[in-house]
């Protein structure tokens, strides 16, 4: 019960201290996470609402409200795909790319600030025991 709680805590304690950077933007960590896979994707920062979905684990009703409160904020613009015009593609704006720079820089920086107190080894160890315990739990 101990090792829950902790986590459990610390999941609410981190969520309280991670948000703040996003919403100064006028974004959710929800938001976030679509600019921040999109970039990862590479030039021309595009996916499909599929990949979308796959890759920031959420329903794809959950991506289709995100990418719509995107697009009203100019940030990322569904377009035809090129090949099959049935299928759309969400891609990042300039404007969407500039912020999404900006905000993973004050995000890490953030991350580095909450990790500041551990050691480089407490660090590698807490990285190695939690993705072990995720791959269990992931583990059918």
């Amino acid at each position: 019960m101990g090792i829950i709680g902790r986590l459990h805590r610390l999941a609410a304690v981190l969520d309280a201290e991670l948000r703040p950077v996003f919403a100064v933007a006028g974004l959710g960590d929800g938001d976030f996470d679509v600019l921040a896979t999109l970039r990862r994707a590479g030039a021309p920062f595009e996916l499909t609402p599929g990949e979308l979905a796959a890759t920031t684990m959420v329903t794809s009703g959950a991506v289709t409200k995100r990418v719509d409160r995107l697009i009203a904020s100019g940030l990322v613009e569904r377009r035809v795909c090129d090949d099959d015009a049935r299928s759309r593609r969400v891609r990042l704006t300039a404007a969407g790319l500039t912020l999404v720079d900006e905000l993973v820089e004050q995000h890490l920086a953030n991350e580095h600030r909450l990790l500041e107190g551990l050691t480089d080894l407490e660090r590698g160890r807490l990285a190695h025991l939690l993705e072990h315990w995720g791959r269990l739990l992931d583990t059918p």
